[in-house]
């Protein structure tokens, strides 16, 4: 068996025969260069597919890696912004427990707020107070509640001392706030006048006219008088004993951070201010940091 292939034209003829082992070869030939060209064209549509894989796995864990550190990053301003906060608080310490130990009379050495006490102990490495990360931080952050703990202490002595010398007998928490005016809204549940919703009301409103003269209800230590979310301008006074009272909403305030006042003395003028409807006190008895009803200090007697 041959297989002939033949080409007429009016000026070429070509003829040529292929013998049946030299047509299987052939067949052979041409159908191994078809399985190549297949086989290398699926190696490659199969290793592209494999790096688009791997690149979109790469650009997945790429915006892992971003996502985490924007949250490392607001995490940082986070406690960057508490430090703050720790360093303004150290600031007004150191002022009022400068001023008291003045107006004591008391030697400087003894109460030196402005430095922290001597301490000691081995060290491996020198601490860096430079922020550069998260550990770098926390260490500051500690360093700082150190302080304020010993400031805290010092200030501790410095009430005790200040109390012994005649503020205690007049420290008693007793009558109310104003000179003159109403009773508007007690301590409890109420109807929000803001958004008409139940609200907790932590203290008692008195009304009154604007610019009336808001009176301390004991004898005690100035340890805020500045404006404060929501109060407006807030005075607040250390009693001892745990005891403190705040005084919101003020038009202007007569006192200042570290001011011993008597019971009965003007410390502000009535306004609005912060989140009000209409001139009154905001007036607020804490106990041990927590709120109580003021009612019962409004009411009882003074002592004798």
């Amino acid at each position: 068996m041959s297989f002939t292939i033949l080409y007429r034209s009016k000026k070429f003829r070509f003829i040529y025969s292929l013998s049946r082992r030299q047509l299987v070869a052939a067949s052979v030939f041409v159908l191994g260069l078809v399985f190549i060209a297949g086989r290398s064209t699926h190696t490659v549509s199969d290793a592209q597919a494999r790096i688009d894989f791997t690149q979109s796995g790469l650009i997945q864990q790429r915006e892992e890696v971003e996502i985490l550190k924007q949250n490392t990053e607001q995490q940082l301003t986070g406690m960057m912004l508490k430090l703050g906060e720790l360093q303004s608080r150290i600031h007004r310490l150191d002022a009022l427990g400068e001023k008291l130990a003045n107006e004591a009379d008391l030697d400087a050495s003894e109460f030196n707020m402005s430095s922290l006490p001597a301490i000691g102990g081995p060290s491996s490495e020198n601490v860096e107070l430079e922020i550069a990360s998260s550990d770098d931080v926390l260490q500051q952050i500690d360093l700082m509640l150190s302080s304020l703990d010993d400031k805290t202490q010092q200030l501790e002595a410095l009430e005790s001392i200040l109390l012994q010398h005649g503020v205690s007998d007049d420290s008693y928490i007793s009558g109310r706030p104003i000179r003159s005016g109403w009773l508007s809204s007690h301590y409890g549940i109420r109807k929000d006048p803001f958004s008409g919703l139940p609200a907790m009301h932590k203290g008692l409103d008195f009304a009154g006219k604007q610019g009336t003269e808001v009176v301390a209800t004991g004898a005690g230590i100035i340890t805020w008088a500045g404006e404060r979310y929501g109060y407006g301008n807030l005075v607040e006074i250390e009693h001892g004993d745990g005891f403190v009272t705040r005084y919101g909403h003020n038009k202007s305030l007569h006192v200042k951070i570290g001011d011993v006042v008597t019971k009965g003395q003007k410390i502000a003028a009535m306004g609005s201010t912060g989140r009000s409807t209409g001139a009154h006190v905001h007036y607020e008895v804490l106990r041990h940091g927590k709120q109580v009803d003021p009612l019962k200090y409004v009411y009882r007697e003074g002592r004798r």
